[in-house]
């Protein structure tokens, strides 16, 4: 039986199912016939995904923040959830130099909640907890970090990720390992898809800038990321917790994120979108480099303009610190659960900018996430 047929019928229970990867995974899973449960706050962007998806069938939509223990308990003692895929958390890097002691109460606290809650529930046997791949120490190398590579995060978000990671090992070695209960936790690379709206993101930015009129301020041309399509992690996460729910042996931290190949500098992903939006629509979106006096337009540069309408340099020093150079080694997930990436980067970009023209052109989304859907699961089981 693959990772998809395996669903059909088991009780899943999602934290952060109103977010964007949150909402793709509900789709992908009620495709399964799972039987999901969505524990979250209300969507927090308007527009959202979440609230542009009509979403039927075995699906329970429930309102709630997980740093509230009591609630949580609730929830998992009402549904008995057999698995747990825990996404909630304030994942913006830049919202957390702003909100700090917000970034770690969601980030740490709920993850203890969500552990305090499975070790309570006798019917779970599998979690995954989603964190990211800017936990690791960041030494700025050329190769990829391995999952036992140091865990520091720079900023507060990836350190509050970081820190989410030991409070899961914690539980999984003081209680969960000896309750048979299965637990991993997944670090996946930079995400891109349809339905993305929130703020200081490349892809929402691109796309906020083309329906204004505006030049795309790129703030970190240069940086390298590995960036993805969300089905490929949501994908990744439910392969590893089936895994796992059949043979604890499997068990453990991966990497999750793309081939070397893409790789991409944020202005290369940038000149990428840009091609793709001229093919789908006619228009030639131009890019704006923010560390320096220039504008990229179909990738020709116009000396002189400028940047954005901004001062440069001052906008500069305003900027916290993020890594510029970041890549994730994922041979661990290839070999013990036979993963791969679906789609390359080009292909990915199409899947995103089929996905807002379709928006900004006021069609069916939701239609338009089922069909791109059905593609990647023709490709990857």
């Amino acid at each position: 039986m693959n990772w998809f047929d395996f669903y059909k019928g088991k009780k899943v229970l999602i934290t952060g199912h109103t977010g964007f990867k949150g909402t793709w995974m509900t789709a992908l899973l009620l495709r399964a016939g799972a039987k999901v449960t969505g524990y979250a706050l209300e969507p927090q962007s308007s527009p959202n995904l979440f609230d542009l998806c009509e979403f039927s069938g075995n699906f329970k939509n429930v309102y709630g923040d997980i740093r509230e223990l009591k609630a949580l308990k609730e929830a998992f003692q009402k549904e008995k959830p057999e698995i747990v895929i825990h996404m909630a958390a304030q994942p913006i890097v830049r919202e957390s130099y702003a909100s700090p002691v917000y970034t770690y109460d969601v980030n740490v606290m709920g993850t203890v909640n969500v552990m305090e809650c499975v070790r309570l529930c006798d019917s779970v046997r599998s979690v995954v907890n989603v964190t990211t791949d800017k936990v690791y120490k960041n030494r700025e190398w050329c190769w990829g970090y391995r999952e036992n590579e140091e865990l520091n995060g720079f900023d507060p978000y990836s350190n509050s990720k970081s820190c989410s990671e030991l409070v899961t090992s914690c539980y999984r070695s003081s209680f969960l390992q000896e309750a048979g209960v299965a637990v991993s936790t997944a670090r996946a690379g930079n995400v891109i898809g349809g339905g993305d709206f929130a703020a200081d993101r490349i892809m929402p930015d691109c796309v906020r800038a083309v329906e204004a009129g505006k030049e795309i301020l790129v703030r970190n041309p240069r940086s390298i990321r590995p960036y993805q399509h969300v089905l490929e992690p949501v994908a990744a996460y439910l392969q590893l917790a089936a895994a796992q729910y059949e043979d604890r042996e499997f068990a453990g931290s991966y990497n999750v994120g793309p081939e070397e190949a893409d790789c991409l500098t944020t202005g290369e992903l940038v000149e990428l979108f840009c091609r793709k939006w001229e093919q789908r629509t006619g228009y030639l979106p131009a890019w704006t480099d923010g560390n320096r006096n220039g504008t990229r337009i179909g990738g020709q540069e116009e000396a002189g303009r400028p940047g954005g309408g901004t001062d440069q340099m001052t906008a500069k020093k305003r900027e916290p610190h993020e890594a510029g150079y970041l890549k994730l080694d994922c041979s661990k997930l290839k070999e013990r659960l036979g993963w791969k990436p679906v789609w390359n980067m080009d292909r990915t970009m199409e899947m995103l900018v089929e996905w807002y023209a379709g928006y900004l052109e006021h069609e069916d989304v939701q239609a338009c996430m089922e069909r791109q859907i059905t593609a990647f699961l023709q490709k990857s089981v």
